[in-house]
């Protein structure tokens, strides 16, 4: 395993990192960062909406007939406009539920309506667009999507708005090599044609998150490489001004669970700690945060009670790797899942770039 990294060391590379982001004239990034209807959500909004570009509201929800509802709270969305910050709210289908999903995408008369509702939100709220949070695609019906996602981008950019979708990540064309990644080909990715969704939107929020989570053994929530690796395949579809890089603010935690579903009544899980929090799990285990230099990411393991349990978090300086990231490929800016647990010494960096 990587060596601790000593705090002072650390504390050093960083503020050397900050002095060399404002004297660099590096790529201003345009940002997005994600919202949800949270208490950690709308304190870290309110204290930090200067370094946003584009808010991302998680509020609308779709379903299998077309109808779409939710609410932005007014509050958020006065602080957005008194600071001038563009806001996309998310149309989420409901409960990402598979068979509701095909039902809506095969039926015309449900997608003009919902087609219809969201250019009145805009119109009515005085949103700068929409971004689709359509997931759980079957693979069958990845034309049906790409038809309501171009009378929506048809319908949005004659009222003058604009219209962009998050895409689950994607490393490769065939599935790989177990059920698992059978299971998120079928279902998760191949429904997505990126090409006819780039060239008919405005951009794509490559949702480059969710590398491991609790269906799968311990590990980082997005790694470097994997990251890289996802960059390459959507570029090859997909111009690098109308991707956005995804990045995440939260980190896992994995122990044993007893569960009484199953034969065995136990079983390994996880669950979304935020830095602080994720930190602290290890702090009082007696674990110090080591960082892998290959992931491009801290974490922590600790016996508790004689089982083993890991932490693989997200803090300044892995967002710092992956802000890098999104520059080096010259992509048009980051979506960030999601305001609220992120570490707060991230605000430190991006006050120190250059704004969009």
């Amino acid at each position: 395993m990587p060596k601790p990294v000593r705090p002072a060391l650390a504390a050093l590379v960083f503020a050397l990192s900050l002095v060399a982001a404002r004297q660099s004239g590096a790529q201003a990034l345009e940002r997005l960062f994600y919202y949800v209807d949270r208490q950690d959500s709308y304190e870290s909004l309110v204290k930090n909406i200067d370094q946003i570009t584009i808010l991302g509201p998680q509020v609308y929800t779709v379903d299998s007939l077309g109808i779409v509802f939710g609410e932005l709270d007014s509050r958020v969305l006065a602080l957005a406009k008194a600071h001038r910050v563009k806001v996309m709210p998310l149309v989420v289908n409901e409960a990402f539920n598979q068979p509701a999903l095909r039902k809506l995408l095969a039926d015309t008369a449900a997608r003009s309506r919902a087609t219809r509702s969201l250019v009145q939100l805009c119109q009515q709220n005085g949103y700068w667009g929409i971004q689709f949070d359509i997931e759980n695609v079957n693979i069958q019906d990845r034309d049906l999507l790409t038809a309501w996602y171009r009378e929506t981008a048809s319908a949005l950019h004659r009222g003058g708005f604009t219209l962009s979708i998050a895409v689950v990540h994607r490393t490769e064309d065939n599935a790989g090599p177990t059920a698992y990644h059978r299971f998120l080909q079928d279902s998760w990715r191949v429904g997505y044609d990126l090409a006819a969704l780039a060239q008919a939107g405005d951009f794509i929020s490559l949702m480059t998150y969710s590398e491991n989570t609790r269906r799968t053994p311990p590990g980082p929530v997005a790694s470097l490489q994997w990251m890289r690796e996802n960059i390459d395949y959507f570029l090859k579809y997909v111009p690098r001004e109308k991707l956005s890089l995804g990045i995440p603010t939260y980190g896992d935690h994995w122990f044993a669970r007893e569960d009484r579903t199953i034969p065995e009544r136990a079983r390994s899980w996880s669950e979304t700690v935020g830095w602080t929090w994720g930190s602290s799990i290890a702090e009082r285990h007696g674990a110090a945060m080591q960082w892998d230099s290959v992931a491009g990411v801290p974490y922590a393991y600790f016996s508790n009670g004689g089982v083993y349990e890991w932490v693989f978090l997200e803090n300044a300086r892995s967002f710092r790797e992956k802000m890098s990231l999104a520059r080096s490929y010259r992509l048009r800016g980051f979506s960030v899942w999601v305001l609220g647990p992120e570490d707060p010494a991230i605000w430190d960096i991006l006050k120190a770039e250059p704004r969009p």
